[in-house]
């Protein structure tokens, strides 16, 4: 006998509850970060992260690969990675023979569900030509014939620190990324503590190995992220109310949005894509789903509304320059000046 929907999204949800618990055992200091990789894992979307050295990107990105389970590849973004480096390697085998083996997308073939790129800014234009593909279609060509990757997941990360030897993503590439996360240092004094002095977050290896693992049958997620979507409803004023927001990015002046010491007129170069407010819904009904709701609010909208909008809306040059103000003052704006239901 087939279970209700209801039932099952309602046992789905209490296993992905039970995914965040078991990933905050050993990343503290980031619920807010958790929860949005968590809603990107059911709204099966992308991720980047971005932040400082050493605020930990790599290990929770590490922390939710391995609670998720499945098979996982990693790949440290360098200035002389190659696009063929992500699909073989070649080598002299012990006959002294050249040899082909398979490279970190192809060596789990269907079966891979995260692919985790290290560093992704150090890596050339070209390689990101090729992530883009992957993550557009969750395929890739080689030796002649397609292979398919139907679970698969990217996450990202870079720091923001250093700039030598780097290569900003393009604007398409950022595109593909359902979110775009700001990893920062815990605030709270008592956290910073228990990362300085506890021991038990000085082996990072020993630290995730303690975690469980394939909590979420990752080759059911694209089902139950798609029931998610016809589960979770919405009514026509809160349709409007998004795509008003999503307006308000490319004419921010007709919605009566200020910013100090700026030509609203001369702001923004491009808003919200189409792709964009797709991804903007599906993620807010999963942040409603999470939180027991059968339909979507404005409070599930904000709760995604930075992280999968922001790095959408590109300025022109002279402003462009100021990114991280303006997108702060813009992002804020938005929420104050567009009506709410």
């Amino acid at each position: 006998m087939q279970m209700p929907v209801d039932s099952a999204l309602a046992d789905w949800r209490a296993r992905a509850l039970d995914f965040e618990r078991e990933v905050k055992r050993a990343i503290i200091g980031q619920d807010r970060s958790v929860r949005l990789l968590l809603i990107a894992l059911f709204a099966r979307g992308h991720a980047l992260l971005e932040g400082d050295v050493g605020v930990g990107k790599t290990t929770l990105l590490r922390a939710i690969a391995h609670v998720l389970g499945g098979n996982f590849a990693r790949v440290e973004g360098t200035i002389d990675l190659m696009p063929n480096d992500l699909v073989y390697h070649t080598y002299i085998n012990e006959h002294g023979r050249p040899a082909v083996d398979p490279g970190p997308l192809l060596k789990h073939g269907e079966t891979l569900a995260t692919f985790f790129f290290n560093e992704v800014n150090r890596a050339r234009p070209q390689v990101h030509s090729l992530l883009l593909r992957v993550m557009a279609e969750r395929s890739v060509t080689a030796f002649n014939r397609e292979y398919y990757f139907p679970h698969l997941q990217v996450f990202a990360d870079r720091n923001r620190v250093e700039k030598e030897e780097t290569f900003e993503l393009p604007a398409a590439a950022r595109d593909r990324f359902l979110m775009e996360l700001n990893i920062t240092m815990p605030a709270e004094r008592e956290l910073q503590h228990a990362l300085m002095f506890d021991t038990r977050f000085f082996n990072v290896d020993a630290l995730i190995d303690d975690l469980r693992s394939g909590v979420l049958p990752y080759a059911e997620l694209n089902d139950i992220g798609a029931a998610i979507q016809r589960h979770i409803t919405t009514t026509a004023t809160v349709e409007h109310y998004a795509l008003d927001l999503c307006a308000a990015t490319r004419a921010p002046a007709d919605f009566g949005i200020a910013i100090s010491g700026v030509d609203m007129g001369k702001l923004v170069l491009s808003g919200v894509s189409p792709r964009g407010m797709g991804m903007l819904m599906r993620a807010a009904k999963v942040a409603a789903w999470l939180e027991g709701r059968a339909a979507l609010v404005p409070e599930d909208i904000h709760a995604v509304l930075n992280e999968t909008i922001a790095h959408r809306i590109f300025f022109t040059p002279v402003y462009e320059l100021r990114r991280a103000d303006m997108v702060t003052a813009l992002m804020q704006q938005l929420v104050d000046k567009v009506a709410a239901p």
